[in-house]
């Protein structure tokens, strides 16, 4: 499961929609799979079910979940869904680089600093 930063400025309910789009893009959660309920899922992170299912909403809306009435909200195998994924990710790092070249960060620094991440996160 993902962690929520109530300090990072990024609203909950976007970090949990963006909590289940890393996680189906890393495998860990695959087509079929099921989500929690949206009363269990408020209760761990201690958040309002109405973000939680605010979120479920916008990720159904996208094709990454679907729901079954009376059973709960399963991960679609859609490759639309994979493809939704990817197009997000895609999306929010132009943002970031956009973000970043506007405060001043020259392309070799963005480079740089990418090299340097991902040497992080296969070390991990």
């Amino acid at each position: 499961m993902f962690q929520l930063d109530f300090k990072s400025g990024v609203p909950i309910c976007d970090q949990i929609v963006n909590g289940f789009i890393k996680l189906k893009a890393l495998g860990i959660l695959k087509g079929g799979d099921q989500l929690p309920s949206v009363r269990a899922l408020a209760s761990k992170f201690s958040v309002n079910p109405n973000t939680v299912q605010k979120s479920y909403a916008i990720l159904e809306s996208n094709g990454i979940i679907y729901s079954v009435k009376g059973k709960g909200s399963f991960m679609s195998d859609d490759e639309n869904a994979a493809n939704a994924v990817l197009e997000s990710a895609k999306h929010d790092f132009m943002a970031a680089i956009k973000h970043a070249y506007e405060l001043g960060l020259t392309e070799n620094d963005m480079i740089k600093l990418i090299n340097e991440t991902t040497a992080k996160e296969e070390t991990k």
